[in-house]
Formats: structure tokens, C-alpha cells, sequence
């Protein structure tokens, strides 16, 4: 038979940021965040064959490369670049100029 007594179990008190992964790691509001993008991706712009486009590295930044559009689908676009051969490239890393 078990006996309860009428005290309340203590309740948790809230931590101020979550655990730390293991111990001695940086705690999350110390760690270095991500720059944001430069500029937002190219979102709702159609590309074409024929357009002028510009390609984008790591975070959004213009990598200087430019080309020209031969062929679009709505995920990947092939590109002549002015100083290379083609390449077929993932829209998101494509800017139209």
C-alpha cells in the first residue's frame, strides 16, 4: 500500500537558454551568427534563354561571373559565362541583371 502525503512536487524553474551540447561549449548567445544575404534570392523571377544573368557565392555575394541564359526549367538554368563554357546552374545562385 502507498502512502501520499498532501505536498505539491516542486515545480522546475525555467532556464534562461537551453543546455549547452556538452560541457565547456559555447553557449548559443556567444557564438558567431550567420551574415545575412546581400541581397534576397531571386525569387519570382523567370529566367529565359537570352537573359543576362550574374553569379551568386557563398551568403548571396555577385561572384563577377556573368553569362547568358540558353536554357530554363523552373529549378536550373544552363549558362554560356562570357569567359567559360556552359554550365548548368541551380536558379537560386543566378541573378538577373
Amino acid at each position: 500500500m502507498t502512502h501520499r502525503t498532501n505536498k505539491p512536487t516542486p515545480k522546475l524553474r525555467k532556464a534562461p537558454q537551453p543546455p549547452l551540447s556538452h560541457a565547456g561549449a559555447i553557449p548559443d548567445s556567444d557564438r558567431a551568427k550567420r551574415p545575412p544575404l546581400s541581397e534576397p534570392a531571386a525569387t519570382g523571377q523567370e529566367l529565359i534563354p537570352g537573359d543576362r544573368v550574374e553569379g551568386m557565392g557563398n551568403f548571396g555575394k555577385p561572384t563577377g561571373e556573368f553569362g547568358t541564359v540558353k536554357q530554363a526549367n523552373e529549378d536550373d538554368a544552363v549558362v554560356k559565362w562570357d569567359d567559360d563554357g556552359r554550365v548548368r546552374v541551380h536558379q537560386p545562385s543566378l541573378k538577373k541583371v
